[in-house]
């Protein structure tokens, strides 16, 4: 919609994730699932949603299972596909997150993982990373992932707008929802009209985006 604040970031990972998303089938783990957003995209067997074991997830999400933070409560080589949605951000040791990853992971199991490249700190303080192309690659193939293809989502103009409405609504934020409503109409759904705009008339930057989404493939098949 738009007066969304988030249009763009939404707009980005939806359609690419409509994209790719179908490519997930078997038995499926979706890692930080949240409220599952994605679950109807995917072509899966049997769709397994995992959160962190905190209080506030077992009451605001729609987890299937939860875990310590530290090792995956399921045996090697469970899954034949796994999602990371905009979840690897908020992970302190990478390298130990992407080797349970790894080794619940079948032979040839797929990975779809997105994560934030240009945003705002969120969810703090467990944020604590962003990602380049460039690094987000480096990091899945050194933990035995083969990367298929990377994208890049709203590489262009629009992410600035994306931002400045980012901007907005931290500094327009009420407790009344209603009112949100009435700001976000009046702010900033002139915003991502002028974005979309921009969006068409401006020349792409591939060097500026908003989210890395990477597919990749388990290594070794």
């Amino acid at each position: 919609m738009w007066i969304n604040p988030f249009y763009f970031a939404r707009k980005g990972l939806a359609a690419h994730m409509t994209d790719l998303a179908h490519l997930l089938t078997g038995r499926a783990l979706d890692i930080g699932c949240g409220t599952k957003p994605y679950a109807h995209l995917c072509r899966s067997s049997q769709y397994i949603g995992m959160e962190l074991d905190t209080a506030d997830n077992r009451r605001r999400n729609l987890a299937d299972v939860y875990y310590d933070g530290h090792r995956f409560p399921f045996g090697d080589g469970t899954f034949d596909s796994i999602l990371s949605n905009q979840v690897l951000e908020h992970v302190f040791y990478p390298e130990a997150f992407l080797k349970e990853v790894h080794r619940v992971a079948a032979p040839g199991a797929l990975l779809l993982v997105t994560v934030p490249f240009m945003w705002d700190e969120h969810e703090t303080p467990w944020n604590y990373a962003r990602y380049s192309s460039f690094g987000l690659r480096h990091l899945m193939e050194r933990h035995g992932f083969a990367v298929i293809e990377q994208r890049k989502s709203m590489a262009d103009i629009r992410s600035l707008f994306q931002m400045f409405n980012t901007y907005l609504y931290k500094k327009t934020r009420t407790g009344i929802p209603l009112l949100n409503g009435v700001i976000a109409m009046v702010l900033m759904a002139p915003v991502n009209v002028l974005g979309e705009i921009a969006g068409r008339l401006l020349p792409p930057n591939p060097d500026l985006f908003l989210d890395n989404i990477m597919l990749a493939r388990k290594d070794g098949t």
